[in-house]
């Protein structure tokens, strides 16, 4: 049985891994499109595509590595979507930075890394310690000041 996708925010980092998975997806889907997976990415132009092919249900302009751009997709997400978790792709996940762990770990409680493989895609749970902020996609919280001790934290112990 296909994982039902509906209500996850795939980061779309990698153009093509984003689009082959939603191909794949829906192909492999017993529902027709649209499908109800929401993407946030940087490249609109993509992203405006499938939506108009009804690959996708909605998509959001995001730098992923830019805090208040994900803080500005966190308010949109809270206001017109109610998201289930965070779909990343696997290979970006390992090569981000501590930063760039920092903002993905705290997008969402529910974080999946997604693997492209022969049979497929998988989807792993991400292992890390998950942060609850302002860049967090399931809450209304904007506890800014703590955020940045806990990065600060967080980095410090990588040092």
């Amino acid at each position: 049985m296909l994982f039902d996708v509906a209500d996850y925010l795939l980061i779309d980092i990698d153009n093509e891994f984003s689009k082959a998975f939603i191909e794949h997806y829906l192909h492999n889907a017993e529902q027709a499109a649209p499908s109800g997976l929401i993407v946030a990415g940087a490249n609109t132009r993509q992203l405006v595509k499938m939506m108009f092919n009804e690959q996708i249900k909605d998509y959001c302009y995001c730098d992923i590595e830019n805090e208040i751009s994900v803080t500005e997709l966190a308010s949109y997400l809270h206001e017109h979507h109610a998201i289930k978790g965070v779909l990343i792709n696997h290979t970006d996940y390992l090569l981000a930075d501590d930063r760039q762990r920092f903002i993905f770990n705290s997008m969402h409680e529910t974080r999946l890394l997604v693997s492209h493989t022969e049979q497929g895609y998988t989807f792993t749970p991400v292992a890390e310690k998950g942060y609850v902020n302002h860049l967090s996609c399931h809450t209304d919280s904007t506890r800014t000041a703590i955020d940045l001790s806990e990065l600060a934290l967080h980095l410090n112990k990588k040092n």
